[in-house]
């Protein structure tokens, strides 16, 4: 029960960290598959799915993808399930596998935001979701993480 408490305030601080980057500073830091990713970092920290390489190189490939697709074919029923499909092999090729980033194309295809939408939020936010990882899971007696960088 004490790592399932921890993981649910984990997420909690990391979501409430973006959402004041949004509110207060207005930097958009925010889309809603890093409430998913929190579910990985801090549930199963130890996971690959879970390691910095895979929630940041995970979530720009995928949206990189995403605005790919979007720029060639434009926003069509049938592009979302090819953004997802060649998300899935580009995650798989770079080994930044990471499953929440699999909605990233979805989302990219219906907001169709400009290409700025890799720094704000998808780099802003990973990298929040990884630092409060960083400090909040280092805490947890017996945990490490990440478990690797790069690997």
């Amino acid at each position: 029960m004490r790592e399932t408490l921890f993981a649910g305030l984990g997420g909690m601080l990391a979501i409430s960290l973006l959402a004041a980057l949004t509110i207060n500073a207005g930097i958009p830091a925010l889309m809603a598959p890093l409430g998913a990713s929190c579910f990985l970092v801090f549930a199963v920290p130890e996971s690959p799915f879970a390691q910095p390489r895979s929630l940041i190189g995970g979530h720009l490939v995928s949206s990189a993808v995403g605005l790919t697709v979007l720029a060639i074919a434009g926003p069509e029923g049938w592009a979302m399930g090819v953004s997802v499909g060649l998300a899935i092999i580009a995650m798989q090729l770079t080994r930044t596998g990471h499953p929440p980033a699999g909605a990233d194309p979805l989302l990219v295809l219906m907001i169709q935001p400009d290409w700025l939408f890799l720094a704000t939020p998808v780099l802003i936010g990973t990298i929040g979701i990884v630092s409060v990882a960083l400090i909040f899971n280092n805490l947890r007696p017996g945990q490490g993480y990440p478990r690797y960088w790069c690997g």
